[in-house]
Formats: structure tokens, sequence, C-alpha cells
């Protein structure tokens, strides 16, 4: 029997821990949503820079999708003591804003955080994020 190519190569499997520090009940229930569809992704919660510094230190999460806008710190302070996790472990960081870019993305970015994602984040950009970020093509 032989063997024809699908016309579509499947994209790689997503596997990893995510933590998402955000303050908003709704839009962590639209990441929890997304996040659904990627049976090999583990979804952690942080509702305060405080407690997902804490769960990024103890869980060691592979990403995290950081809203800079916090009740108790900036995202910024959350990427400054996240700085050497983010050097040492490659902790992936992604912003998440529904402020146009803004000089605190900018020095975020410059102290290691990967990418910008603008809210209201859409399916299309949680996916295509994930497979670039966690896709077992970007562990090698």
């Amino acid at each position: 029997m032989m063997n024809v190519p699908s016309a579509e190569p499947s994209p790689p499997p997503v596997q990893g821990t995510v933590l998402c520090i955000e303050d908003h009940a709704a839009s962590m229930d639209l990441v929890e949503a997304m996040l659904a569809g990627f049976p090999g992704v583990r979804l952690l919660k942080a509702y305060t820079g405080q407690e997902g510094i804490h769960l990024a230190q103890t869980e060691k999460p592979d990403l995290v999708l950081l809203d800079m806008r916090l009740p108790d710190t900036s995202g910024l302070e959350v990427v400054r003591t996240l700085n050497q996790q983010m050097a040492d472990r490659r902790l992936r960081v992604v912003l998440l804003t529904s402020e146009s870019f803004s000089i605190e993305v900018v020095k975020a970015m410059s102290l290691g955080a990967q990418e910008y994602w603008p809210k209201p984040l859409t399916r299309e950009r949680i996916e295509t994020g994930l497979q670039r970020l966690l896709g077992t093509e970007s562990r090698r």
C-alpha cells in the first residue's frame, strides 16, 4: 500500500506548561477556552503579579502570558523579577496589553520578553503563537 502525503502537513504538537498572569476574569476565561484545544498544554492561572511570580518560580512554566496592567504591580516589574529565569531556563514571556505599543512594552522586551500580543486575543494569534513558542520544532 502506498502512502500518499496529505496536501497540508499537520503542525507539530504543542506541549508545555503555560502560566497566564491576568487580573480580568473574562480575559482569563478566554485564554483558558482557547488553550483547551491543546491537550498537551497545562494552564496555570495567576490573578496578581506576585501570585504569578510565585508560580513562575515554583512551577517553572515553559511560557508566561503576562498582562502588562496588574492590580498589585506592573508587567514590567514582573519581567524584571523573572529576568534571570528567562536567561537561565529559556523561560518565554509574552506581553499582553490592550494599549498600543508603549515604552513599557519596549523596556520589557529589552529585558527578555519574547513577544507582544495586543488584546483582544484571537484564536489565530494563540494558535500560531503557541506553535511558534511551544511546538516541538521550537524546542530543538
